[in-house]
């Protein structure tokens, strides 16, 4: 216990210094931090909401939406597949979370039973007399599909806050059909919410051969929707555009915001993926002269005329945009479409103030507590007390260290478990101390009262301390943000706290005892 090999005094000089380095730049405001040379340690630890401001909201997914897009789907499949096989029916249409029809020849029940099976998984077909049919999804699809709804409406959510150089948000699922979402150092939220308010779907769709002035008492035709105009300034205030999704915007690759020279006007660049420039370059081979629709959210923001087949894969997107709104789409397009619509339930904005007192008020609990601790130590053990004083404040440079370096979040419960590791930090040290003095007393000389010392305690250190990191580790697991926050510093705590009491303060005490070589222990 009291051999120390070279790479073992090494590597305690490494982790030491490496952890102070990593803990300066915190001492540095942000714009001085970030100028320091590349080869600097730079990173601050990024302060939660609760300690720096910010804003939190509280959206709602519309997942019905979900389900009634795909039983519209679901009704133009049946439709399709009916007038493939010569098979008449009427009353085709969805209403609720469910659709149905009405065969005019009844005893073709069973072949459109089977029909409809082989469409789509996860149906439940419902046959009434004479030729009724019921179709809609079974429990567990409108399960899977609302946790697949959630899961990408999550992603996407995140996407576009990343694209805004948001640092450190939290964002996850709260209850069935919520996302909670904090946002660290926002204080106008309102281009948050514009960005998440938008669905952003893109589809592209052929111009319909009826001419707006053929549609009757607002009516669109069989396959076909009538689709308002986005441009104010546009003659055309509405469009019949056929139903089919020629190419859909899941399958963009990029989308960049430009200037056009000549026009004098932002505009949007996108660029396909491999299948859908392949299917892009189809659709405009096979529709020369006609006029392809470029439908966002609902309503038409372009609709050129196919003059030559694109087989690159790219297109553009112009309109009436100012920078902003030309870099917001193009953000909106690269970062996907939202599943299923968003509404804010819950606005709240966090001020500074508020953080800066509990920044305030957690370096005063630190330092009473730290000073307590280390006022104690000395008086209760001496040489050997200051020893872990010193031992004590590396700790927290470690932890200030590796919260930086993982760029980790500090909430104010995070300050609590720093709090408590500053009283945890010295508890290896007191046992250690107090089984060195009951050897002392027993006439064991100096170097095996310290061997003996560390022998007796180690065991009990290693299971006192492995078993609140496992408490901790199913904190963060299981826990909310804020009993995150604690977790990460507790945990963080212990794993210093374990090498400062085991490797710094054992060095420290077996370089004291191999130069001075006392007769007696002063503990």
């Amino acid at each position: 216990m009291l051999y120390f090999a070279k790479w073992k005094i090494i590597l305690i000089a490494i982790l030491c210094v490496s952890g102070i380095a990593f803990a300066l730049p915190n001492f540095l405001d942000r714009q001085t931090a970030n100028e320091l040379p590349g080869w600097l340690p730079h990173q601050q630890i990024n302060l939660g909401l609760d300690l720096q401001g910010g804003s939190h909201l509280l959206l709602e997914v519309d997942v019905g939406s979900v389900t009634t897009e795909r039983l519209d789907s679901l009704v133009d499949s049946i439709r399709s597949a009916l007038r493939k096989e010569k098979i008449g029916y009427r009353g085709l249409g969805a209403a609720g979370e469910s659709l149905s029809f009405t065969l005019t020849d009844p005893y073709e029940s069973d072949t459109v039973r089977t029909l409809v099976r082989d469409l789509e998984p996860g149906l439940v077909i419902e046959r009434g007399e004479e030729g009724n049919f019921k179709v809609s999804y079974s429990p567990q699809t409108l399960r899977e599909m609302e946790t697949a709804t959630m899961s990408q409406s999550i992603e996407i959510v995140r996407r576009r806050i990343d694209e805004t150089g948001t640092r450190e948000p939290t964002i996850q699922r709260q209850g069935a059909d919520r996302i909670l979402i904090q946002l660290p150092g926002i204080k106008d939220p309102e281009h948050i919410k514009n960005l998440l308010g938008r669905t952003a779907k893109l589809t592209l769709h052929l111009l319909d051969k009826k001419t707006p002035a053929m549609i009757k008492d607002n009516k669109a035709p069989v396959g076909a929707m009538i689709v308002p105009s986005g441009d104010p300034s546009s003659v055309e205030s509405f469009f019949v555009v056929r139903k089919r999704v020629m190419v859909s915007g899941d399958r963009l690759d990029n989308a960049q915001a430009t200037y056009d020279s000549n026009t004098g006007q932002w505009i949007v660049n996108f660029k396909f993926d491999s299948v859908g420039a392949r299917k892009f370059g189809k659709v405009t081979t096979d529709n020369v002269s006609k006029r392809l629709v470029i439908i966002l959210d609902g309503r038409v923001v372009s609709a050129p005329v196919i003059r030559e087949p694109i087989l690159g894969g790219s297109g553009q997107i112009s309109g009436s945009f100012s920078a902003q709104s030309a870099n917001d789409l193009a953000l909106l397009l690269r970062a996907g479409a939202l599943p299923a619509p968003l509404t804010i339930l819950e606005e709240r904005s966090v001020g500074p103030s508020l953080g800066a007192d509990s920044i305030a008020a957690g370096k005063i609990a630190c330092v009473i507590g730290l000073l307590a601790v280390i006022v104690f130590m000395f008086l209760g053990y001496g040489l050997f007390g200051l020893m872990a004083d010193v031992a004590l404040m590396i700790n927290l440079a470690l932890i200030f260290g590796a919260l930086s370096l993982l760029q980790a979040t500090l909430t104010l419960p995070g300050i609590a478990g720093i709090v408590l590791t500053v009283g945890m930090a010295v508890d290896a040290n007191v046992l250690i101390f107090e089984h060195i003095r009951e050897e002392t007393m027993g006439e064991r000389t100096p170097i095996n009262a310290i061997e003996a010392g560390y022998k007796r305690a180690l065991t009990t250190i290693i299971d006192a301390n492995v078993t609140t990191l496992i408490a901790a580790l199913f904190l963060f697991e299981f826990g909310s943000g804020p009993i995150k926050g604690f977790a990460v510093t507790l945990s963080i705590g212990i794993i210093t706290s374990m090498f400062t009491a085991i490797m710094v303060t054992r060095f420290m005490v077996v370089t004291w005892l191999r130069r001075r070589r006392p007769e007696k222990l002063p503990v």
